[in-house]
């Protein structure tokens, strides 16, 4: 009654140490915003990235517009992005008066190169490659076309920190990367993002006057997602007997916590407190998370290792790219079962994932507002319809990923018994 459930979202990557860090710089104010950690954090990137220019921010999506501005994309200009996503992506490119170009998605979900090929124009000056789940795109491929019409290449690493392709690491492999460190990515500071550019020094000195310029976030919205951890280290013990939903209504209600995506996002607004500079307390959570990167996508690969063992011979289940080097964030299958699945897993205390149900998420984004058609790509409404979000987060066991299984092959089997 009181262990954690099985949940997808819901912060899964929090662990004993980061709690208790948490714990002490509540009571810290003084150093929420400057300290020793952000020159720590940013130690830590340029190794991991070989790059002498790792700049972090508030948000992923903050890091992305400043990363836009810095490459000198606006009004008149077009960025592609693949259809499949979370508004999170689309609304900078608006943000900095350019307009987003939807592509289509391929088997693995990312950006499919026949699509991309017809999607570019004189008024293109970039495309996002996804790098959906964890699983590599196609970025050589992506590249080719890039240098023939003289487009930047910018990596979404959001899912991806720690993957690589080709024996090397993803977010080092164009002409610029961003990060996302949210809630449920594959390390977590709540809230948080970075940017780099490579082989480019005018962009460059622009992003980081940019970075200078910006302010930290207030005290409040820092003390809100410190809160984030701790509440749910409370509220998901208690969460299968109400308890733990009622307390996180009333934090709501109380705007002691906030949701990954504004309300404003939907139409592409942009928050009052975007773009940011990452605050020094968060840049020591997200630390603490880094050093247990290894650890974590080792167990997401035998999680996933698992799932493809036991049910890669099941004609119920459409299963992943299986990718030595991909990371697996989440493990989506394929099942025109999906709407129900989510709901029979639930009954049995068990949270599975729905990224990306509208195509482009959260539920309620404008589509107009984007200037997105859902109608224009086959394959993302499709994978939309039937994907379904297997955990692979890093507290969890190989048992539970059994569990899920036998769950999904009970249901498989009482289907064909109807």
């Amino acid at each position: 009654m009181f262990k954690r459930p099985i949940a997808i979202g819901l912060s899964p990557n929090n662990q004993a140490d980061d709690l208790k860090y948490v714990y002490k710089a509540l009571f810290s104010p003084n150093c929420f915003k400057s300290g020793k950690f952000t020159g720590l954090l940013s130690s830590w990137f340029m190794d991991y990235l070989k790059s002498d220019n790792v700049f972090f921010f508030n948000s992923g999506r903050s890091a992305l517009f400043c990363l836009l501005k810095s490459l000198s994309i606006g009004p008149g200009d077009e960025v592609i992005v693949q259809a499949f996503t979370c508004v999170a992506v689309p609304d900078p490119v608006i943000w900095v008066g350019a307009r987003p170009v939807f592509t289509d998605i391929d088997a693995s979900l990312n950006i499919k190169i026949e699509s991309l090929e017809k999607a570019v124009n004189n008024k293109t000056k970039a495309i996002i490659v996804q790098h959906t789940f964890g699983i590599p795109a196609n970025i050589n491929k992506i590249k080719k076309i890039a240098q023939k019409y003289g487009i930047y290449v910018i990596e979404d690493c959001a899912h991806s920190l720690g993957a690589e392709l080709d024996n090397r690491k993803i977010g080092a492999l164009a002409d610029a990367a961003f990060f996302s460190f949210g809630r449920d990515k594959v390390v977590s500071s709540v809230y948080g993002g970075a940017a780099v550019i490579y082989n480019n020094d005018k962009a460059k000195r622009i992003l980081s006057r940019l970075h200078r310029s910006l302010p930290k976030p207030s005290l409040f919205w820092i003390f809100r997602q410190l809160l984030h951890p701790l509440a749910f280290s409370v509220i998901l013990p208690f969460y299968n007997v109400h308890i733990g939903k009622v307390i996180l209504f009333l934090l709501f209600k109380m705007k002691l916590l906030q949701k990954p995506v504004e309300k404003c996002e939907l139409i592409a607004g942009k928050p009052d407190n975007f773009p940011a500079q990452m605050p020094d307390v968060l840049a020591g959570l997200l630390l603490s998370q880094l050093l247990k990167l290894t650890k974590f996508n080792k167990n997401r690969k035998k999680i996933a290792a698992r799932y493809f063992a036991r049910l890669k011979n099941s004609p119920d289940f459409g299963l992943p790219p299986e990718i030595k080097n991909a990371v697996y964030l989440r493990f989506n299958i394929l099942t025109e079962d999906s709407a129900d699945l989510l709901i029979y897993f639930k009954k049995r205390k068990i949270l599975l994932g729905n990224w990306y149900k509208n195509i482009i998420d959260p539920k309620n984004v404008s589509f107009k507002t984007l200037g997105f058609n859902p109608d224009k790509f086959i394959n993302a409404r499709k994978f939309a319809r039937l994907s379904l979000n297997l955990p692979t987060y890093p507290n969890m066991s190989v048992e539970d990923a059994d569990l899920i299984v036998n769950l999904l092959n009970e249901y498989a089997d009482k289907k064909h018994q109807r």
